[in-house]
């Protein structure tokens, strides 16, 4: 079996880093001995990652964003550079749920340009602005997909929409950088154990055994199940993989 990857000297960008998914992929890659740049809207949220990461012995930069201004993922890149001169891998991973269970003819508009704008045109902006360092160091992008956006559901049209989304845009700019030597892939998780997935009423125990029953290998994943996997993308152990989506589903999709 080879031995873990290792990111010793490399700088990792990760948003939504404040809990879930995003605070095990930022704590992986500084168990690796990357350098990391936690971002996150909460502050607290996100001092919180850090702290634990240093109290690890990791190194890590909180940097506030909404990926949804420009201005502030430009400054959010920017301020990356600075601190630490150089990023070798993104990871695209802010995303919102919006409302569950509600057919297209109800759903809120409001709240579909909301999760639109975080999910989708927020990987787009990121990666706008990440593209031109992560090109320089011929570094590597993951992005935040979904089982749901590989499959229909009723997890919300705007959600479906959202992640299909990411995998066009995943494809679309693999396809763009891979003669400069830049990696662009993403992940399609299952139900994780996450805030997300309880404020989607996932985890109560009648709806866990149903969800449960969806994952032929009978559990929910983990969000150091997907940290792996975004990991493993970024490393040299992927180096012949760009624009595919990877599930990390427990055989959801099967």
């Amino acid at each position: 079996m080879s031995n873990p990857p290792s990111f010793a000297g490399k700088v990792a960008l990760v948003t939504g880093a404040g809990c879930g998914i995003g605070r095990a992929v930022a704590l992986a890659f500084a168990a690796e001995g990357a350098k990391v740049v936690v971002s996150d809207r909460e502050q607290a949220h996100g001092d919180d990652t850090v702290h634990l990461i240093r109290q690890a012995g990791g190194n890590a930069l909180f940097l506030a964003a909404d990926v949804t201004d420009a201005q502030q993922v430009e400054a959010l890149v920017a301020k990356t550079l600075q601190h630490f001169g150089a990023l070798h891998c993104a990871v695209n991973n802010a995303g919102v749920e919006g409302v569950a269970q509600v057919p297209v003819a109800d759903y809120p508009q409001a709240t579909w340009d909301a999760v639109i704008a975080v999910n989708l045109s927020g990987v787009f902006l990121c990666m706008k602005h990440q593209l031109p360092p992560i090109v320089a160091t011929q570094g590597a992008i993951v992005n935040m997909a979904s089982v749901a956006g590989l499959s229909g559901g009723r997890v919300g049209a705007a959600y479906h929409a959202s992640k299909h989304g990411v995998v066009g845009l995943t494809r679309a700019a693999a396809m763009e950088y891979a003669d400069k030597g830049v990696r662009i892939n993403a992940v399609a998780p299952g139900v994780i154990e996450t805030a997300m997935a309880e404020r989607l009423n996932f985890l109560g125990p009648a709806a866990r055994k149903r969800v449960v029953g969806l994952h032929p290998l009978g559990r929910l994943g983990t969000p150091q199940d997907v940290a792996a996997a975004v990991l493993w993308l970024c490393s040299d152990g992927a180096a012949f993989i760009t624009g595919h989506t990877l599930p990390v589903d427990g055989g959801f999709l099967i």
